[in-house]
């Protein structure tokens, strides 16, 4: 087996292990990498929610109080404010969605599926008390959703929703008296749900998987090119070269001539040392003849 098939073949066993290791590591990199910037996004959007929700209850309520006397206005409503907004980036990214879900909402829009009525209940038992992050299967693909409790902190929220008979006239009038009421001070009524798409970020990851695998590749099969050439020009030549002297002496041509190697290593003092033997056969044999 040749010195240089021998080589390739030790490279090409440590190239593979290499490629595997690179993979096995920075594919799981880039996917942790790829689920924080998911959840990035989630609680991005929870915080856009929470800003609107704080806009609406201390800038815009206070000036909407005197027309709340005549007509209800759902703007008014900081859970309403922020369904609406966030609605309205949903045009341009259907992917995404918010959710004031409740088990008992005012607004119909509002109340809660089956999982979202189980994120709910674990706040309320206990299970989960500040926020749940998990996926989901959705129509359109798989999505990371982030809950935080929905709690009634406030006093002010029960003037609306602890009675009917103490609820403004207006509100009863819009949505009727059979939703919205009965809340309790520190009760979790609900949920805010953010939902975001895990496709982008993931499909994001997975190609700079893949050009840094073949990036890898490419640069890994140029150092073997390289080597190759290397190893022939610095070692497997000379060796060569020395070698069918080696050969020719063997088979008594004393006389052939010695290799000049300035290579300055090993390969210069082998070709010296078998310049030695050859002169010393030659005067050997000629002392014999003699």
């Amino acid at each position: 087996m040749k010195l240089l098939f021998k080589f390739n073949l030790v490279f090409l066993l440590l190239f593979l292990l290499g490629i595997a290791a690179c993979g096995y590591i920075s594919r799981g990199l880039l996917q942790r990498n790829a689920q924080e910037e998911i959840a990035d996004n989630a609680r991005l959007l929870m915080a856009n929610a929470l800003a609107v929700r704080a806009y609406t209850n201390s800038q815009i309520k206070p000036l909407l109080e005197t027309q709340m006397k005549y007509t209800f206005l759902p703007q008014t409503v900081p859970a309403y404010s922020a369904t609406e907004v966030l609605n309205a980036l949903r045009k341009k990214y259907p992917e995404y969605s918010y959710k004031e879900a409740m088990l008992n909402p005012t607004n119909p829009r509002d109340r809660a599926v089956d999982w979202e009525a189980d994120l709910i209940n674990q706040f309320r038992n206990g299970s989960a008390s500040v926020e749940i992050l998990g996926e989901r299967q959705t129509p359109s693909g798989r999505s990371l959703f982030f809950a935080q409790p929905l709690k009634i902190t406030d006093p002010a929220c029960l003037l609306c929703h602890n009675a009917v008979e103490i609820a403004p006239r207006t509100m009863v009038d819009k949505y009727g008296p059979a939703n919205g009421f009965g809340w309790n001070l520190n009760e979790v009524v609900g949920a805010q749900v953010v939902s975001v798409p895990t496709a982008v970020s993931l499909a994001r990851a997975q190609k700079a998987f893949n050009t840094f695998m073949l990036s890898l590749a490419a640069v890994l099969a140029a150092i073997g090119f390289v080597l190759n050439l290397l190893l022939y020009w610095m070692f497997i030549r000379p060796v060569t070269r020395i070698s069918a002297l080696a050969d020719r002496v063997s088979l008594g041509e004393l006389d052939a001539v010695d290799l000049n190697v300035r290579s300055g290593d090993e390969i210069q003092t082998l070709a010296e040392s078998l310049a030695r033997m050859r002169k010393s056969m030659a005067q050997a044999l000629q002392l014999l003849g003699s």
